[in-house]
């Protein structure tokens, strides 16, 4: 077998220009080098390419390799003079592309409800049964309290009326009388009050006036408002009927009026109710009743609604029966999605657990990332939404204690799921590792 020698010379050259093209190579990967530092490179290469063929013009080997080399050169001198632009944007772009944002009309579609989030400190594993009835300092019953017979109705149950508005015309016997004489004794005290002083001795000019405002009482005890008694008194004709105006904004409820009854004094003839709030009656073991502090925040969980409420009353006294005591809850009802009636369930504040308080958040906030890992969705100051990676520390009843958020952070508490998978769609990287 004959076995071809490289000449020292040819192999010394090939090692050199091995070593250039990885020092090049090495180089522009680590760093962009400019055109003019490639070119220095490039020319003892083409040096060393035309020594090794002076000296072995049959080593093919060499020669190749020397060509490789200098075709690689040139396309590193090619790709240096590209513009740098992938590497010259800011990082910012990049999280401006992991947003996903909607429109008014997609967030409607998707169920996109956004909650802000307050530290607390709860403890899912203790509930407390509950049921929501009706602010009773934003309700009111109507019910006159004279005989009456109702003439016509100008709304039906479940309306949503604004104050002033007329619900029912009423009159009757008792309703006619009542108005007559306010409308006689109203007019003579304005007749006594134009007398000169001295006319009438001081105990009839009382007497006439207690009588006046005796029979405006009445017509205040049916319900009729200070303008329509002023004018009643100006219009006599008028004397009869009149129609009842709901005295606050709020939906009719309990309505029995039917047209023609004929009602005693003091019957109900409907309720009015302002739905922005709602109280919450929940009963509480003795244990959970030392919780019970009058002004501090509890959780309602209704459904798969929460709500934050306060604490605005309890019984203190323990029901023979249930071993519970009563406390009661003031909650807001924004939108008024949440009815008197429903059942609900009621988490006391932990104020032992202060030092490991987190965020009370729906399930249907969580989602899992493409890493496998909880996340939620935030809302962004611009409107648009980021996912976020949290730590779930407990999970009871359609609740998660969550941390890993800051204070007041807009949380979507429903609709989590549809962003998840817009994300997913549009194939962003949501925790921008």
């Amino acid at each position: 077998m004959n076995t071809k020698l490289v000449p020292p010379l040819s192999l010394l050259a090939a090692l050199n220009a091995k070593s250039l093209v990885n020092s090049a190579v090495s180089r522009v990967v680590s760093n962009t080098d400019t055109h003019a530092q490639l070119t220095s490179l490039l020319n003892p290469l083409l040096n060393a390419r035309s020594n090794a063929r002076r000296n072995n013009q049959s080593n093919l080997t060499v020669s190749r390799g020397l060509l490789f080399g200098s075709a690689l050169f040139g396309s590193l001198l090619m790709l240096s003079s590209l513009p740098a632009q992938a590497s010259s944007q800011p990082a910012e772009t990049d999280h401006q592309q992991s947003l996903l944002s909607l429109n008014t009309e997609q967030r409607q579609l998707a169920g996109i409800e956004v909650s802000q989030l307050s530290l607390q400190a709860f403890n899912l594993q203790a509930v407390a049964t509950a049921q929501l009835i009706v602010d009773k300092d934003k309700t009111i019953t109507i019910a006159p309290q004279l005989d009456m017979q109702v003439l016509k109705r100008h709304v039906v149950p479940g309306e949503q009326v604004t104050k002033g508005q007329p619900l029912l015309t009423i009159g009757g016997a008792e309703i006619a009388a009542a108005q007559a004489n306010y409308i006689n004794a109203a007019t003579e005290w304005d007749r006594i009050k134009r007398m000169s002083p001295g006319t009438i001795s001081a105990s009839q000019r009382m007497q006439i006036e207690v009588n006046a405002e005796l029979k405006r009482a009445i017509l205040e005890s049916i319900m009729m408002t200070p303008a329509q008694i002023a004018a009643l008194a100006k219009s006599p004709s008028s004397i009869g009927q009149f129609q009842l105006l709901a005295s606050i904004n709020g939906r009719v409820q309990q309505d029995v009026a039917t047209l023609g009854q004929v009602l005693i004094a003091g019957t109900p003839l409907m309720q009015l109710t302002d739905e922005s709030y709602l109280w919450v009656e929940a009963e509480v073991t003795p244990m959970q009743a030392d919780q019970v502090n009058m002004g501090s925040n509890v959780l309602v969980h209704v459904g798969s609604r929460t709500r934050n409420g306060v604490i605005i009353g309890r019984s203190h006294e323990i029901n023979p029966q249930t071993r519970t005591e009563q406390v009661l809850v003031r909650m807001a009802n924004p939108g008024h999605e949440l009815h008197a009636g429903e059942f609900a369930e009621l988490y006391l504040a932990d104020d032992q657990q202060a030092k490991s308080a987190g965020f009370i958040v729906p399930d249907a906030a969580l989602t899992r990332g493409g890493d496998g890992d909880w996340q939620v969705f935030v809302e962004q100051d611009g409107g648009g939404f980021s996912a976020v990676e949290v730590t779930v520390v407990e999970r009871q009843r359609g609740l998660s204690f969550i941390r890993g958020l800051a204070p007041q952070t807009r949380v979507v508490i429903s609709g989590a799921f549809f962003l998840a998978s817009e994300q997913a769609k549009a194939g962003f990287d949501i925790h921008n590792h």
